[in-house]
């Protein structure tokens, strides 16, 4: 059995592998967490104890088989759990983040394979993410970041980088959502800002803001 602590060390280190091929660092993981580097640290000689990632000097942490394992149930939780409040319990895609975290280390393999069948086996969340299933795969989604898109072009979409509260609501205040058609109208060359076509409104975006929105072209 794991902790609170332990299976959110566990995540944190999962998502900084899939943005980086190398080892993580224990300042990369402390960033991540917002806390000190000599707690991240002391952490990772436990789970190192526990036979969950592997620590090397100068190379930094990364996930053993079984880290890896306990990371993706997490996450695998985690979206479930989003998808069950804003489908099934009407909360919005801006407010289900930090109680699907509470959710999230809920220890009942059924309870989780149940509410997955409830909910019709979805392949992502709300945010678009794609939700491992009970063997840890995910699928895999083609996908590119509307800053790419070429001026006249189409796009749908699909997900966003940033799920935090602040930028979802900037989002819902100008009717961005998954599944959205977006057009390209022009780009900025001073600061790569868009002008984009979205519910028959032209608005005009900033280049931060087309980084954090996925879309499917």
């Amino acid at each position: 059995m794991f902790t609170l602590s332990e299976e959110n060390y566990l995540k944190a280190i999962y998502h900084l592998q899939t943005i980086s091929r190398k080892g993580i660092s224990t300042n990369s993981i402390a960033k991540k967490l917002k806390t000190k580097a000599s707690s991240v640290t002391d952490m990772i000689k436990k789970l190192a104890d526990k036979k969950v990632l592997v620590y090397k000097k100068y190379q930094g942490v990364t996930l053993t088989d079984l880290g890896n394992q306990i990371a993706t149930g997490v996450i695998r939780k985690h979206r479930l759990w989003e998808v069950f409040l804003v489908d099934k319990l009407n909360f919005s895609w801006d407010e289900v983040h930090d109680v699907a975290e509470q959710l999230e280390h809920i220890k009942s393999p059924k309870l989780i394979n149940e509410l997955d069948a409830f909910l019709g086996f979805p392949k992502t969340d709300p945010h678009g993410d794609p939700i491992p299933d009970k063997d840890g795969e995910f699928q895999k989604i083609e996908k590119r970041l509307l800053s790419t898109i070429e001026p006249s072009q189409l796009g749908v979409c699909i997900g966003v980088k940033d799920s935090s509260s602040e930028f979802l609501k900037y989002l819902d205040k100008y009717q961005i959502s998954l599944g959205q058609q977006i057009k390209v109208i022009s780009k900025e060359p001073f600061d790569d800002s868009l002008t984009i076509l979205i519910h028959d409104k032209e608005i005009t975006i900033s280049q931060k803001i087309a980084n954090n929105i996925y879309i499917q072209s």
